[in-house]
């Protein structure tokens, strides 16, 4: 068997990977075409690359069928319950950094905190007979992180594109969505609550609980480790 390390198979985040573990003398690389998903390992002995869409490493990490997975702390928070039994974080790299957040209308002044969210809610709720919608692509962590704060009387809507737009479209009252910069949220018109901080995510590395590892992959992981700083 080969250690296999999934890594995003596109974009910024795959650039940055590839960058970050260069530096530790590891080099990551395509071996077809951009359109295809197979790559190549050299510098270290027993480690296989999987292309694959950030949002895929969870679940493939979570199954066991690799070993090490780049991807962000949003998507192994989102897709895995219970995660830390399925996956451990080996380490943070740096880049990718985004924040999942709650965001109102500018014009709603007298919203500035989770409290006049609960507020609002209700009283949107009294006056148009039902719940404040807010639409988001990360439903178990807004509802976990609402429920904790006791917010009420709102629907998550699931949203799979702009969600930052849906507001102005009349589709949601309210949103819960990643932001870097928040010039997105600003440009659409949006606010961040106060205290409105759901989680802090960057592309980190994380090893697999369930993965079968054999004793060439536990001494590639060794060694792979030893060269990363994990």
């Amino acid at each position: 068997m080969t250690l296999k390390l999934g890594v995003p198979s596109k974009g910024r985040l795959m650039e940055k990977t590839f960058d970050w573990f260069d530096r530790a003398g590891i080099r990551l690389s395509r071996s077809g075409s951009d359109r295809e998903y197979a790559g190549m390992v050299e510098g270290i002995e027993g480690v296989s690359l999987v292309l694959l869409s950030a949002g895929e490493i969870p679940r493939e990490l979570a199954a066991g069928r690799i070993h090490l997975g780049v991807t962000g702390t949003d998507l192994i928070h989102e897709k895995l319950a219970r995660w830390e039994q399925q996956v451990e974080e080996i380490r943070p790299m740096g880049f990718g950094d985004a924040d999942l957040v709650l965001a109102v209308p500018r014009f709603w002044v007298d919203v500035d905190t989770l409290d006049d969210l609960d507020a609002a809610a209700a009283e949107f709720r009294a006056v148009h007979g039902q719940r404040l919608r807010i639409a988001t692509k990360y439903h178990r962590l807004v509802r976990e992180f609402l429920r904790d704060e006791g917010v009420a009387d709102y629907m998550l809507v699931d949203s799979q594109g702009a969600t930052e737009g849906t507001v102005k479209n009349e589709t949601a009252e309210a949103i819960a969505d990643i932001t870097s910069t928040g010039e997105t949220l600003r440009a659409n018109h949006l606010r961040i609550l106060s205290d409105g901080l759901i989680l802090r995510s960057q592309a980190t590395l994380w090893r697999s609980r369930v993965a079968d590892y054999d004793n060439g992959d536990r001494q590639a992981l060794s060694e792979l480790l030893d060269r990363v700083g994990g």
